[in-house]
This record gives structure tokens, C-alpha cells and sequence, in this order.
């Protein structure tokens, strides 16, 4: 009991920062300003949404989902990151650590699952339009955000009690937060870990990949044999829907590449490579949504720019 008190009480050292002597302001600047704006962008939308009776409508709610997600994701990761900037030793203790990887890969992964909720969405709309009412209840609509949400959360769970049983021989990670990182402090790789591992990235990104592919397919053959109308409106609802996916796969596909490539890739480029992943989803989301998606522009033009009562 005494040795898991202590354990829980270690603290890491955080030795992915590169030059941070030299550049602790500016990188506290960059990264609050980029934390305001995340705040902001996803805040305001998600407030539009709220607001307006007409983003009372499935897509809309998954668009809101997807940016409190982004927020969330911020939370975790922005605080510390600028605390370390301005600290002398960057140093988290064992067990928020473990909290951090959780949240990080439990909200990262649940991205993936509400971006396959949204492409069902857009696939019952445009495949079967006069069943949509029908089909995307808010019942519907609802379980699919408790399961985005709890599925994740249940697969990465797992992963971190695995973590918590395995010992210690390192306090030091090569990266500025608790990503897949924190393996490299064990003594010994644990092959359930890494067998188990194979777990979530089949049920939380492979399987919603392959089901968003298939469901775009099946937009794509209907869409093709549809009229002028129906192709403009697949284009304005599922291209940011598309290219919210691509980015974040792209970025996905970085993170899991940090941890196989992790002793060949200088830190310089370690360093920026963590940096994109936590900089650029949660900027791209409500700039995708907010200037692509119809309905949220007009009624974001409206509240910037409001036109005059005559």
C-alpha cells in the first residue's frame, strides 16, 4: 500500500521541451494565444448552435459535440504546457500524468467515433432523406454522443490500469505532456500492454475509418446520380466533414508515429511534431465549420456584423 502511495507521488520530468531557456516567452505567448483563441472560436459556435432554434437539428448537435470535445482536449493539455513555460523544472507527478494520458487518448479517440456518427448522419439524409426524421430521433442522436464519449473512455480505462501495475525504472519522458511517451518508463515492455494496444486503435480508428469510408462511398454513388441540387448540398454538409477527418487522421497518424520512431527522430522535430497535434485540431475544427457549414456562417455573419433595424 505504502509502495503504490509512492509511486503515485513520483514525478516526471518532462525533457521534450527544446531550448526552453532561451524561449519561454515566446513559446507562453504563442501557445496563450492559441489557447484564447481555441476558447473562443469553439465557444462562440458552440453558443450559436445553442441559440438558434434552426442548429436545433442532428448535424448541428454533432458539430457542437465535436467542439466542446476540442475544448476539452485543449483543457488538458494548454494549463500545464504553460506552466512549464514559465517553470524551472517541468515536472508532473506520477499519477497526473496517468490522468493527462487518459484524457488525451480518451478525447482523441472519441474525435473519431462522433466524426463516424456525423458521416451516419450525413449518410441517412442524403441516402434515405424521407426516413431522417424517423431514424435520427434525439433519442438516436443522444445515445450516439453518450457512446462516442463512454466507448473510449471504457477501451482507454483499460489501458491505463494496465500502466498503473507496471513498474517503474525511468521518471523521465521524451515529450512536453503524457502521450504514448509514458511507455518508455517502464522497465520492461509489457507485451499485454502492447497486445491490448491493438485493441483500441482496431474499435476507436480502424472500424469508425472503414465505416466513414464506406458511408462516403455510399453518399458519393447517390450524389453521382442525383441532380445539380442534391450534389450542392452533399458539398456544403460533407466536404468539412471530410477535411475535419483528414486533418485529424493525418495528425493521428504523428502521434503514433512519435512513439515508433521516437529514438531516430531528433527532439527539435519531436518537439514540433507534439506541438501540431495539440495546436492544430482544435484551431481547424470551428474555422472548418464556422466558414464551410451554410447555416453557422450566415448566423456568425449576423452576430459580427449585425445589419441595422430600419
Amino acid at each position: 500500500m505504502l509502495m503504490d502511495y509512492e509511486l503515485n507521488m513520483s514525478y516526471i520530468t518532462l525533457d521534450g521541451h527544446v531550448e526552453l531557456s532561451k524561449c519561454r516567452y515566446l513559446y507562453f505567448v504563442i501557445v496563450f494565444i492559441a489557447y484564447i483563441l481555441v476558447i473562443c472560436c469553439n465557444s462562440i459556435i458552440i453558443c450559436l448552435i445553442v441559440i438558434h432554434k434552426n442548429l436545433h437539428e442532428p448535424m448541428y448537435i454533432f458539430i457542437a459535440a465535436l467542439l466542446v470535445n476540442s475544448v476539452l482536449y485543449s483543457t488538458n493539455i494548454y494549463p500545464k504546457l504553460l506552466i512549464d513555460f514559465l517553470s524551472e523544472k517541468q515536472i508532473i507527478t506520477y499519477s497526473a500524468c496517468l490522468l493527462q494520458f487518459f484524457l488525451f487518448y480518451g478525447l482523441s479517440s472519441s474525435e473519431f467515433l462522433l466524426l463516424a456518427a456525423m458521416a451516419y448522419d450525413r449518410y441517412v439524409s442524403i441516402c434515405k432523406p424521407l426516413q431522417y426524421p424517423t431514424i435520427m430521433k434525439k433519442t438516436r442522436v443522444s445515445t450516439l454522443l453518450v457512446l462516442a464519449w463512454s466507448v473510449s473512455a471504457c477501451h482507454v480505462v483499460v489501458t491505463v490500469i494496465l500502466i498503473t501495475e507496471t513498474k517503474l525504472c525511468n521518471f523521465t519522458i521524451k515529450a512536453v505532456f503524457c502521450n504514448n511517451a509514458i511507455y518508455g518508463l517502464h522497465c520492461v515492455q509489457s507485451r499485454v500492454i502492447a497486445i491490448y494496444g491493438v485493441v483500441p486503435l482496431i474499435n476507436l480508428v480502424m472500424l469508425p475509418m472503414l465505416f466513414i469510408v464506406y458511408t462516403y462511398t455510399k453518399i458519393l454513388i447517390i450524389v453521382y446520380r442525383s441532380c445539380k441540387e442534391v450534389r450542392k448540398k452533399a458539398a456544403e454538409t460533407c466536404l468539412p466533414h471530410l477535411l475535419a477527418l483528414i486533418s485529424y487522421f493525418c495528425l493521428s497518424v504523428y502521434d503514433i508515429s512519435i512513439a515508433r520512431v521516437e529514438s531516430s527522430l531528433p527532439k527539435t522535430a519531436r518537439f514540433i511534431m507534439t506541438l501540431q497535434i495539440v495546436l492544430y485540431q482544435p484551431l481547424f475544427n470551428p474555422l472548418i465549420y464556422g466558414l464551410k457549414m451554410k447555416e453557422i456562417s450566415r448566423h456568425l455573419k449576423q452576430s459580427l456584423c449585425p445589419t441595422k433595424i430600419i
